[in-house]
């Protein structure tokens, strides 16, 4: 999503005076280490190797290196970067140089706001566009092979419940391959919770997908919405919450969920916070604003200036029981953002100590 103000779209009447703490929980979860700037910890669970702006503001093979929206790891080792205005990159993942790019477009040769990447089992692209919104496969080399089903409620207004620009923006298959799910960025019209809906779709033959259960989660704050949402192998979800302060800067906040017990709410017309609905679980791994800087510099004021508008998130393998997670930021082209990439290290291992929320 092109980040403008607050969520600006769904959220122009907060109020300017609204700050960053108010929305936060107290704490993240407790592994027993030692929170401490010198190992470069952001908290208990989460500490931060290095970042790199090795990209920013450069341009390959005559277009612009930036605008990323999501990540995936290739078959071939190679990373993918996926850019909200039509391109699919092939980075080098140990340099992130570019090794190739492909322009995507719709059906009608229009190109899409491409939001949502995963790489599926036989090397194709599953894309989600924010447009209509829509989810597509593509060949590697940018041919559509197939368009999956969407609940007409989850569709840009008019035709459906949906703001523009606040939709599907992240997009993981579950353990085993056989589901697939797409994040919302933000509430449906008439989802008066503050809960957005996690739609998932079930694989059958010819790698084609049916329509399945679906999920709400709350963001901590009307004016965070969900970028980005990758599984972990016991199904499990990271989940990335940002959100943007004019003359403040960026939050962003990264959560471990579990979807396993939650409600089905593809029957719930309208998430009011009514009883009987059990949201995602959700607990606080960090705030990356409690990241230590590493000599970072920010282009415009941020809480800590190692921060910018992050938006793709691939978990790229596991070490010493933490996993290994490589976070980018969108700079929307923008002189005063940067494309950054951040290489975090994820402890996921506690069990959850939140209670059961409602939507």
């Amino acid at each position: 999503m092109r980040l403008r103000t607050v969520l600006a779209t769904a959220t122009a009447g907060l109020a300017a005076a609204t700050c960053l703490t108010a929305a936060g929980p107290a704490t993240a979860v407790s592994t027993g280490t030692t929170n401490s700037r010198t190992s470069n910890a952001c908290s208990s669970s989460v500490s931060i190797d290095r970042f790199s702006d090795a990209l920013d503001k450069t341009t390959y093979d005559g277009t612009f290196v930036g605008n990323f929206s999501a990540l995936a790891l290739d078959r071939d080792g190679s990373l993918a970067a996926l850019e909200d205005r039509s391109s699919l990159f092939d980075l080098n993942a140990r340099t992130l140089q570019p090794k190739r790019v492909v322009h995507l477009a719709d059906e009608n040769g229009a190109d899409l706001d491409s939001e949502g990447l995963v790489i599926d089992r036989d090397g194709t692209r599953l894309i989600t566009s924010e447009t209509e919104p829509s989810i597509r496969r593509y060949s590697r080399d940018g041919k559509i092979l197939d368009r999956l089903p969407v609940p007409s409620s989850l569709l840009v207004a008019p035709a459906g419940r949906a703001s523009s620009n606040l939709t599907f923006e992240g997009l993981t298959l579950l353990p085993g391959g056989r589901t697939l799910l797409a994040s919302m960025e933000a509430p449906i019209a008439g989802d008066t919770s503050g809960a957005v809906r996690f739609q998932t779709w079930t694989r059958t033959k010819g790698d084609h997908f049916r329509l399945a259960a679906q999920y709400a989660y709350k963001p901590d704050a009307s004016f965070l919405g969900v970028p980005e949402v990758q599984a972990l192998p016991d199904g499990r979800l990271l989940v990335l919450e940002r959100g943007f302060t004019s003359g403040v800067g960026n939050t962003v906040r990264l959560y471990l969920a579990d979807p396993r017990r939650a409600t089905d709410t593809s029957g719930t017309d309208h998430l009011t916070g009514q009883s009987g609905v059990r949201l995602i679980k959700k607990t606080l791994l960090a705030d990356i604003a409690d990241c230590p800087s590493l000599g970072a510099t920010a282009k415009q004021p941020q809480p800590n200036p190692l921060l910018d508008n992050i938006e793709g998130m691939v978990i790229t393998g596991k070490e010493k029981g933490r996993y290994k997670v490589l976070l980018v930021s969108d700079d929307n082209q923008n002189a005063v953002q940067t494309t950054r990439f951040y290489y975090l290290r994820v402890r996921t291992t506690p069990a959850f100590q939140s209670s059961e929320a409602r939507g």
